[in-house]
């Protein structure tokens, strides 16, 4: 399964059907409030009933998912950031060991090829930043494959529908 998961709308008509798309400027998503009931309470679910509920198994099951992100300061913008955090139950209170580091065990998460758009803050040290962050995310939320792309305001519509169009073409 593929999905496309923005913190803004954009216009995908034209676009292969099938790609799931999810606008969470749109949606309800609260801040995680480290309760960690979704480890003891109701393992694999938050217990925040609002729309992130829906949208992390949707993550989690996907094989391909195309981020598209502002960064600000290095770092997702609030909407994804929130999104992010709210994922948590994905994964399980259990640690593993990967390459030597301690990380939680996924919950039935499929490896991902991930494609994270960025834009905004483009300067270089918060490109820097950004590119430390998500490789530190990549073990985390299963990343078989990644790539960062960043590009201007601008350019973000046309540089999603042209990785969208390379999606359907493989």
């Amino acid at each position: 399964m593929q999905l496309i998961l923005s913190d803004r709308h954009i216009d995908l008509s034209g676009i292969e059907p099938s790609i799931p798309f999810i606008d969470l400027s749109k949606r309800n998503i609260a801040n995680c409030v480290g309760c960690f009931g979704c480890w003891t309470k109701t393992p694999g679910k938050c217990v925040i009933r609002d729309d992130a509920v829906a949208v992390y198994p949707r993550i989690a099951e996907s094989d391909r998912v195309m981020y598209v992100s502002r960064i600000k300061y290095g770092s997702y913008d609030t909407t994804m950031k929130t999104m992010l955090e709210r994922a948590i139950p994905v994964q399980q209170a259990f640690i593993r060991l990967l390459h030597g580091e301690t990380h939680h065990v996924q919950r039935r998460v499929a490896p991902k090829q991930a494609v994270v758009i960025a834009y905004g803050d483009l300067s270089a040290e918060s490109k820097k930043i950004f590119r430390q962050l998500v490789a530190r995310n990549a073990n985390n939320m299963n990343f078989a494959s990644y790539r960062v792309v960043f590009v201007p305001e601008c350019d973000v519509e046309a540089t999603v529908r042209k990785e969208a169009m390379a999606w359907a073409k493989s």
